[in-house]
């Protein structure tokens, strides 16, 4: 199959980047391409997989040795391979990161907000607390008082749960009175959640993606190999942009705003790229037990719906091929 000069350019760019941040690329992997796939990898194939992205052997396994140490993931020594799955405390951090990333937006908004009152929770745990609910997009109206018009309801409760302080916090709701916005909310808003850079953000997302998704789509075929680096760096990219994004309705966003136009090219590229990234996948990372197994049916519900049509069957790779690169 042909490969495109256009994505090669793009691989060449972040290639060329520093520092590269290579513990965040892995994240990216393991939650977009490994944990629907079972959540455990050998190292060795981990390796041979982010290559092409200018990822050594040495900065891989310095990578996932303080992913481990973080929390992130947990080794298993089987003879001379290293096999790495995901923390349970990782497969949480995933759930509630990529259903951001992955899910459809649902923006019909009644004009109410959601206040989240953080005042009797003790001074050493309420920090903690603001940058979590950060993640599910909450802004800080006052101190004490974090806000949003349309809080991902079950991830709220789940991490109010998780950090055991759901009868220590208070849950309000609140409309600004008459219209649902007013010049000075707009002005909080923008202020609250630095909007006006995030949208530069989005529209440099769109000048580099845009010229993938027109070659992608004018191609013949497809090289399974640069599906899964386009997939990667698409949702690496996406997945930054979208974990800062609050997800705002469209009433108080700015008029200029990218967000929606760069998840829609997302979302389109993903669907054009992943069943030939998933072939690579089932060509090239290995489990103790051989090819990663097929993806779980949850992975097809992304992005509103893929064709779970079957990959093509692994070929089975000789073992002197990953002796060179066993860890």
């Amino acid at each position: 199959m042909a490969r495109s000069k256009v994505i090669d350019e793009l691989v060449e760019e972040f290639r060329e980047r520093r520092p590269i941040r290579a513990g965040s690329l892995i994240i990216t992997v393991y939650g977009d391409a490994i944990a629907p796939r079972g959540g455990t990898v050998w190292l060795g194939s981990l390796i041979r997989a982010l290559a092409p992205l200018g990822l050594n052997a040495r900065l891989v396994r310095t990578s996932v040795y303080r992913l481990s140490k973080e929390g992130w993931l947990v080794s298993e020594q089987i003879g001379r391979r290293s096999y790495y799955s995901l923390t349970r405390s990782g497969w949480r951090s995933f759930e509630r990161a990529y259903e951001r990333v992955y899910a459809e937006p649902h923006l019909a908004w009644d004009g109410s907000w959601t206040l989240v009152l953080t005042t009797q929770v003790e001074n050493g745990r309420r920090e903690a607390l603001r940058k979590e609910l950060s993640t599910l997009g909450f802004g800080t109206f006052a101190p004490g008082v974090l806000a949003h018009p349309l809080p991902p309801r079950d991830a709220l409760t789940t991490l109010l749960q998780d950090l055991e302080l759901n009868n220590d916090v208070i849950i309000m709701h609140a409309r600004n009175e008459g219209l649902p916005t007013s010049r000075p909310l707009n002005r909080l808003v923008r202020q609250c959640w630095n909007l006006e850079e995030l949208a530069a953000e989005y529209e440099r997302f769109l000048e580099r993606f845009r010229p993938i998704w027109r070659a992608v789509r004018s191609a013949r075929s497809l090289d399974p190999q640069q599906c899964f680096l386009v997939r990667t760096l698409l949702i690496h990219e996406i997945r930054r942009l979208l974990l800062r994004d609050p997800q705002l309705p469209d009433d108080v966003l700015p008029g200029d705003w990218h967000g929606a136009a760069a998840r829609l090219l997302c979302r389109n590229l993903y669907r054009a790229t992943y069943r030939q990234a998933e072939v690579y996948l089932g060509e090239t990372l290995q489990t103790a037990e051989g090819p990663l197994p097929e993806p779980a049916p949850y992975f097809y519900r992304r992005f509103g719906g893929l064709d779970p049509e079957p990959t093509s069957p692994p070929t089975e790779q000789p073992e002197a091929a990953w002796n060179s690169t066993a860890s």
